[in-house]
């Protein structure tokens, strides 16, 4: 009874602790510590940071393939029509080089290109989240400068 009531315990305590708390909300984006933010309007889970620092189109997509965030391990790059979906709000906030990103402050962006999924040829999908209310581009897959890795799940 005794071993019975210890693993009782010890799987609400595992349950407990495997919940995020929400932390912030925007709209129809959500928050939470574990560092993700589900946007309730696409269902969409996004890491709640970029990855950094310039990054070309391959390490992207393994950056993101290989992303643990949440304690999830299914993220992968997202397309250009979901980061078009992400963006394009009237607040912004200043990014780590320099410039003004479009989106909800709870994502946050070190600069303001971001690799999509799309590719042809040796070019690949991007989104610029800036005050034109967002565009798609197709860039060079070796273009590195000011270009970041923004990992997406489906919920």
């Amino acid at each position: 009874m005794k071993k019975v009531f210890a693993v009782l315990l010890l799987l609400i305590g595992c349950a407990v602790f495997a919940y995020a708390a929400e932390i912030g909300k925007d709209g129809s984006f959500v928050a939470y510590d574990d560092g993700t933010v589900l946007d309730k309007k696409t269902g969409l889970m996004w890491a709640a940071k970029d990855n950094g620092k310039d990054i070309n189109y391959a390490e992207a997509k393994k950056y993101c393939e290989s992303y643990k965030g949440g304690g999830y391990s299914n993220w992968r790059m997202p397309t250009q029509s979901e980061l078009q979906a992400l963006g394009g709000g009237s607040k912004f906030f200043k990014t780590a080089c320099g410039y003004e990103a479009y989106l909800t402050n709870l994502i946050g962006l070190s600069c303001v290109f971001v690799w999509a999924a799309e590719t042809f040829g040796n070019e690949a999908g991007s989104f610029y989240f800036g005050p034109e209310g967002g565009q798609e581009f197709m860039v060079k897959q070796s273009t590195t400068k000011n270009y970041r890795a923004l990992p997406v799940r489906n919920k």
